[in-house]
């Protein structure tokens, strides 16, 4: 399943960069080509004969934002267009003040954008047959309880698209504060449910990783593992792990900061949420990922996965105001099995933003057109999130926003 290209053209000025292994359909032999380099950042890869994105501007505004604002340490940022890998670059530093660049190879956290990796997993076990999205949860988890013994009703699905009538974010505290999550899975039972499950949406960590029990129990084998072997290894992602110390232990990886870009520590409870919140690679990896969700790797994720996946299952009015500053173009926020899907201006669009203390996320295509972003960042602060924007606004012609907002003062 993995094929090796060959370096081409634009590259020659990096002399020390040599190809890498990349899965079917990153590239072509007249395609942009990933390099690595164990010395000197990979420069933008781009073609600028085809398409409607300007990489040139895209490289641009992601430069100027890690150089102008004291919130920023360090970016990685990967594009698709038309199911091919087309940009990789890093910015910034790995560790502010460190001198170390952040490479295509720094490996970041990607925090809840890991719950798009347990909908595809599901959603590609339930195609496999071997797994009922729509069986009670208490079929396949014996830790989740929820509020009038609601676990025998309440689906796997649900658990997946956050429908099982809890409080947002329910119990995340005991989570931070050390709590085994199985055992705070149980104690969910005493809370008072909002709504009857399948009825309602809100956002849930603790609750939803009930699906890495789901997995593990419909494959035999761990969370971690099957997550491996069915999508990571397949895809070629080599850098992709689900554990502190596959972030720590990389030869490149990105500190967490706060908002002042002050260094964090890297903490733990996330990754008892694996399905959640436990997801880290580097963005070559998290470009392949795009691809995959693109369609364009279809031997590894097939379309009706992706179509289970991505279906829009229940409306999340709430994000209107989480998105409040793009109003103008992103409308109808829907949630599916680990995803978020929009309207933008007209066009379907599918993806998910992550957060954890230090780092944060996000993921954005659209799938008719095969095209979208990914980017990684070692910061409190959400202002890279309109990268994605700016992309789309590329894409469809749209007239230009600052939705970086480089030009507020």
């Amino acid at each position: 399943m993995i094929s090796r290209l060959l370096i081409a053209g634009g590259m020659a000025a990096a002399a020390a960069l040599v190809a890498v292994a990349l899965p079917r359909g990153a590239g072509g032999e007249d395609g942009p080509v990933l390099t690595d380099s164990a010395t000197i950042p990979v420069p933008p890869l781009h073609d600028f004969a085809k398409g409607p994105i300007d990489y040139a501007r895209l490289d641009a505004r992601a430069s100027r934002l890690v150089g102008e604002e004291r919130s920023m340490v360090g970016l990685a940022v990967g594009v698709v267009e038309n199911g091919r890998i087309s940009f990789l670059k890093g910015y910034g530093e790995t560790a502010k003040d460190s001198g170390e660049k952040v490479r295509f190879d720094t490996v970041f956290r990607w925090a809840s954008v890991s719950k798009g990796v347990a909908g595809t997993m599901a959603a590609k076990l339930a195609s496999e047959g071997s797994l009922q999205l729509d069986a009670p949860i208490a079929t396949y988890s014996a830790t989740l309880l929820l509020p009038q013994g609601a676990q025998v009703t309440a689906t796997v699905r649900d658990v997946l698209s956050h429908r099982l009538g809890l409080w947002r974010n329910a119990f995340d505290d005991r989570l931070e504060d050390g709590q085994d999550p199985r055992d705070i899975r149980r104690q969910l039972g005493s809370l008072v449910l909002t709504c009857p499950p399948g009825t309602c949406w809100s956002y849930q960590n603790v609750a939803f990783d009930t699906a890495s029990e789901v997995v593990a129990k419909t494959t035999g084998t761990s969370y971690q593992q099957a997550v491996e072997e069915e999508l990571f290894a397949p895809l070629g992602m080599t850098s992709a792990s689900l554990t502190r110390e596959g972030l720590v232990g990389a030869k490149s990886w990105a500190h967490p900061h706060s908002a002042w870009a002050s260094e964090l520590e890297v903490k733990e409870p996330y990754y008892r949420v694996p399905a959640a919140g436990g997801v880290n690679s580097n963005i070559k990896d998290m470009a392949i990922w795009l691809q995959a969700q693109v369609g364009a790797l279809p031997e590894i994720v097939e379309p009706q996965v992706l179509e289970t996946a991505h279906e829009a299952l229940v409306k999340t009015p709430n994000e209107n105001s989480r998105m409040r500053k793009y109003r103008e173009r992103v409308h109808d926020p829907y949630y599916g099995l680990g995803w978020r899907s929009y309207d933008y201006s007209g066009h379907h669009v599918v993806g998910h933003r992550g957060g954890v203390d230090g780092y944060r996320s996000l993921i954005m295509f659209d799938p008719e057109k095969k095209t979208g972003i990914v980017a990684l960042w070692n910061s409190n602060t959400s202002q890279p999130t309109g990268l994605q924007f700016e992309l789309l606004d590329m894409l469809y012609g749209l007239e230009f926003r600052d939705w970086l907002e480089l030009d507020k003062g």
